[in-house]
């Protein structure tokens, strides 16, 4: 046997979903317009839009950032939110139909296929509070938006990315006593891996950090605090790897972008947490080489 060959086995077991990096994150929201504004401040642009439902693709570099504004769709529930709330993360992995069945048969929940004819089915399962977790293996030739999705004619497909940020995580916000449970639903489905206190938490080290297998994606699990009365669990925000925080920091506010400045939380070289828009839709800046 090659050693190539001998090789394979240990790097399924390392990664066992074969995840190779976020292919998107969804939003949901009542105002897409006003969440489009949002996403071109911080550098994302529209390039293109779903043939049959109210759904919108924005992009940036290797980021994509979809705004799901469709009424109709029950997979999320049927109300539309006032305040953007993140519905589903996508990961692209190496074969969507083994991850997914992988995933059910370790006793996750299955999210039953609503595609109308012509459109894609993307396998999906159940994440924390209504959100959902998709499997998607068409990223490199062929992608998933080629089949679902009509460009903007002029608009250019691939824009650049701001100061070079790409995706780096997401923060989730977990009931108490809850952090054992989402470390052993990452873990033992995707094959995530806590990091030790050292690890780079951004800009409020607090909670417990993943990092997945691939090492594309951490998330960052806080416990509601006691005193606080809403302990939804849900993804709360995004966070983006950059090169230089501060120098990115510089290129948003360029753009009109504010961050939070208090003794607390402030633009530093370590992360930086934009302001809340719309009632609650904050982005968060770590920095990360590539």
């Amino acid at each position: 046997m090659n050693e190539a060959a001998e090789r394979e086995p240990i790097a399924d077991v390392a990664n066992p979903m074969g995840i190779e990096g976020i292919e998107y994150v969804e939003y949901r929201v009542s105002r897409p317009q006003a969440l489009g504004q949002v996403l071109e401040l911080m550098g994302f642009r529209p390039v293109a839009r779903h043939r049959s439902r109210e759904v919108l693709l924005y992009r940036q570099g290797e980021m994509n950032v979809i705004i799901n504004a469709h009424a109709g769709s029950t997979s999320h529930g049927a109300t539309l939110p006032e305040v953007p709330a993140i519905a589903a993360l996508a990961l692209r992995v190496r074969n969507a139909a083994s991850a997914h069945r992988r995933a059910l048969d370790l006793g996750a929940w299955d999210v039953p296929a609503q595609v109308a004819p012509m459109e894609l089915n993307i396998p999906a399962i159940h994440g924390v509070g209504a959100s959902r977790i998709y499997f998607v293996d068409r990223h490199r030739e062929f992608s998933i938006y080629d089949v679902d999705f009509v460009p903007h004619p002029g608009v250019d497909r691939h824009p650049p990315a701001v100061a070079g940020l790409r995706w780096f995580g997401l923060v989730q916000y977990i009931g108490l006593e809850r952090s054992d449970d989402w470390v052993a639903f990452y873990d033992e489905l995707f094959g995530f891996r806590e990091l030790g206190k050292d690890r780079m938490t951004g800009i409020l080290p607090t909670g417990r950090v993943l990092r997945s297998p691939d090492g594309s994606l951490q998330l960052q699990l806080i416990e509601s605090d006691p005193l606080v009365t809403d302990v939804t669990e849900r993804l709360q925000r995004v966070a983006f790897a950059a090169p230089d925080v501060p120098a990115a920091a510089a290129a948003l506010k360029a753009r009109g972008v504010h961050f939070n400045e208090t003794e607390r939380l402030h633009v530093d070289a370590r992360g930086a947490l934009t302001q809340s828009w719309l009632g609650g839709l904050m982005f968060e800046l770590i920095h990360a080489d590539r």
